[in-house]
């Protein structure tokens, strides 16, 4: 751990002192940066008999991602468990209001409340880190109501000391691109449906196959908004590549097929709030 900085070692001891002071914990897992991160730790501090891993098996949640959790957690060692989720019961995530997150967190983490205190584990934790504090976050409301913990925001630490310390740890994750659920790229007001989560879904999966690494698809009814990094405009923009993602999106039920020139930028929906 030489090679870390001051603070990123600093952070990792206290989050090691954190969890120890549990003894037993579960940890809500997506197999995202910092969830993974979350995990490994609790893993090598309380040992897997003391740790349950939870992930979520839902209709905004891409099977490929679903996947790669259920690897992740197998590859560390983790005892883990998928329950599938009932946001879209909800008639209010499903219209898709500006605190449309509260509703589905609420209820994700509701019943891994229930799973913690039937199962004798001392607290639910999430991944959220100190950098989520300065987005919209209406999901943070139902942690904070139903007593999830967030050790990682609790401590300071930062995205950037996340990836920092998993890449000492050697977690695949280190430099894994940012991921929201697909129900982010849906205008807020705009309701929410399957078929539109499985075209999103779709359409994105293409783009990573195409290589692109960080990429949306915004979803606006018949047209399709896509955002790829800065750097990866200009590829986008090759004809014979532009001509195939445009067959593709149009094959998935969108009329017209553009391209944000601003590129990718976390929580673009939430520029209109």
């Amino acid at each position: 751990m030489h090679d870390l900085s001051n603070s990123t070692r600093a952070h990792y001891a206290q989050l090691q002192q954190a969890l120890t002071a549990l003894g037993r914990v579960l940890v809500a897992f997506s197999g995202g940066v910092d969830s993974t991160l979350l995990l490994r730790v609790a893993l090598d501090t309380l040992g897997p008999a003391h740790v349950l891993a939870v992930i979520a098996d839902s209709a905004s949640f891409p099977s490929r991602e679903l996947a790669e959790a259920r690897g992740l957690a197998e590859a560390m060692g983790a005892v883990y468990r998928v329950v599938e989720s009932h946001e879209m019961q909800d008639a209010r995530y499903v219209e898709n209001p500006r605190n449309r997150c509260y509703y589905c967190k609420f209820d994700l983490f509701a019943r891994l409340v229930d799973i913690a205190r039937a199962e004798d584990y001392a607290a639910v934790l999430d991944g959220n880190n100190a950098d989520d504090l300065g987005d919209w976050r209406p999901g943070q409301q139902a942690s904070r109501e139903l007593g999830v913990r967030s050790p990682l925001l609790e401590i300071g630490m930062t995205k950037a000391e996340i990836r920092e310390l998993s890449r000492t740890l050697g977690l695949p994750t280190w430099d894994k691109p940012s991921f929201a659920c697909l129900a982010s790229r849906i205008p807020y007001g705009t309701p929410i449906t399957r078929d539109a989560l499985s075209s999103i879904e779709a359409a994105e999966a293409f783009l990573q196959d195409a290589g692109f690494r960080q990429c949306r698809v915004r979803h606006h009814g018949e047209l399709a908004r896509i955002e790829v990094a800065p750097e990866e405009i200009d590829r986008l923009l090759d004809s014979a590549l532009r001509a195939r993602v445009t067959v593709r999106l149009r094959e998935l039920g969108y009329h017209f097929v553009t391209l944000d020139l601003l590129g990718y930028r976390t929580g673009s929906m939430n520029e209109t709030l």
